[in-house]
């Protein structure tokens, strides 16, 4: 039967060697792709909101309109 442990042992070796081969963004990069997604974020809570809002209307009329 194998060792778990060995096991884990070389998964978290292997993790750290990978990671400290990955490209890491610097604070500025971090920083403006932030607020990309905050603005990204933001456009889409409005948008969502107004087409709610709209579809609410059309079937709020419609159903006056039958009823």
């Amino acid at each position: 039967m194998a060792n778990p442990f060995r096991s884990a042992r070389i998964f978290f070796s292997e993790l750290v060697g990978e990671l400290q081969k990955a490209s890491w963004p610097t604070k500025g990069e971090l920083k403006d792709s932030t607020i990309v997604v905050i603005v990204a974020c933001l456009l889409l809570g409005v948008f969502t909101s107004i087409t709610d809002f709209s579809l609410y209307q059309f079937v709020d009329l419609f159903t006056k309109l039958v009823s």
